[in-house]
């Protein structure tokens, strides 16, 4: 069995595709970063260090890279002949992934089973952003091509700091991990991913995941980085900060339990469990890491107003959430081109426009004024 996965990144390495090569596949990594390919194929293993409490350390054997940017030919001639294709390289690239899995169709024998296919991002239906993406590229071609794939949405969770220096392609992660992937679309012939569990809905499992462990990762970041906070764990240390970061979290709780049905004392106690995890002080993790791309959470479909938008179209409380955005626009890294654009977003554009063209929400949202609100107030603050 063979499985091809994009982003050879910590995630790719130290979650992804620590389970796939622990189903047993061969795997390949595909990257653009010349370094990290050619580290990965000066060795014949890499190990994975699980810090905190029951952390282990595991050695993945069987992989090797390909930098898909040299050598894309190769790329896609491995993707067709492999089972599955997954990605760690975060939304906005997925369509760069796509020509390779089209050209890569066009090879494959119509007889194989078909390529199962999984976006493994921080996004709500991932997958389905790559699929539309493989379709429009492939035009009039697709009928013929598509029973040569199928595709299936997931949800990931696993926190990798970044890592310490000197680690080579080894890989820090914290103990716990999710993976949870639609069954539906494999039929009787699910992949082998131990670890990983099949449910026939995923949405709740894609918000659950992203309302509350992305939420209340960047919320401890915005508001670690205002208060001059380092390390992620520091920031929750003190009161002040942990009791902005659980308002926050009660509050895409309540939308979650009002629009899922889930089990509120459930709830409640996965939402202890992500704030015990944001406390592992084993694990390396910045405030600045965490809260870079303050652009992209505070887009639309992402960690702040997705939430918040349901939230306040049902008339649920938003109080915290909108003061977490507003800790988001004072995030100010000079090393982060996304805060270093939305600094100076802030300075050239009206707080109405900011608001529509930052979150894609419109005036008559309710919400939007909420918004423009704290638009302005950092406007104010900068002069």
């Amino acid at each position: 069995m063979k499985a091809v996965h994009f982003g050879a990144g910590n995630i790719g390495r130290g979650f992804v595709g620590l389970l796939l090569h622990q189903g047993g596949y061969e795997l390949i990594f595909s990257d653009v970063a010349a370094p990290l390919v050619d580290a990965i194929n000066a060795v014949d293993s890499y190990t994975v260090h699980e810090v905190g409490e029951g952390g282990k350390d595991t050695v993945v054997t069987g992989f090797r890279a390909i930098n898909s940017a040299e050598h894309p030919d190769q790329v896609i001639d491995e993707i067709a002949g492999a089972n599955i294709v997954t990605t760690a390289v975060g939304p906005t690239i997925l369509r760069f992934v796509a020509p390779h899995i089209v050209a890569a169709l066009a090879l494959r024998d119509p007889s194989s089973p078909p390529l199962q296919i999984m976006a493994c991002e921080n996004a709500i239906n991932a997958t389905d952003l790559l699929r539309d993406e493989i379709i429009g590229l492939a035009g009039g071609a697709w009928d013929a091509l598509a029973s040569r794939a199928v595709f299936a949405n997931t949800a990931v969770d696993r926190i990798v700091p970044g890592q310490p220096d000197g680690g080579g392609v080894d890989v820090t992660v914290e103990p716990f991990y999710e993976w949870a992937i639609e069954r539906p679309p494999f039929g009787d012939n699910p992949p082998n991913i131990p670890g990983a569990h099949f449910v026939d809905d995923l949405a709740p499992y894609i918000e659950r995941k992203l309302f509350t462990v992305n939420t209340g990762h960047a919320t401890t970041a915005y508001f670690g980085a205002r208060a001059g906070v380092e390390k992620i764990s520091d920031a929750l240390a003190g009161p002040e900060i942990a009791a902005q970061v659980a308002a926050t979290l009660e509050e895409t709780s309540a939308l979650l339990v009002a629009k899922h049905g889930l089990d509120p004392v459930a709830q409640a106690d996965y939402r202890a469990t992500i704030l015990k995890r944001f406390r592992n002080d084993a694990l390396p993790d910045t405030v600045w890491r965490v809260g870079r791309q303050p652009l992209r959470k505070l887009s639309r479909n992402e960690r702040f107003i997705s939430p918040a938008a349901e939230a306040a179209e049902r008339g649920l409380s938003v109080d915290a959430l909108v003061a977490a955005m507003g800790a988001a626009l004072e995030f100010d890294d000079a090393e982060d081109p996304q805060s270093v654009d939305l600094q100076r977003m802030i300075r050239e554009q009206d707080a109405a426009s900011f608001t529509a063209s930052v979150t894609g929400i419109g005036p008559e949202h309710p919400l939007f004024a909420r918004v423009q609100a704290v638009v302005q107030a950092r406007q104010a603050d900068l002069g």
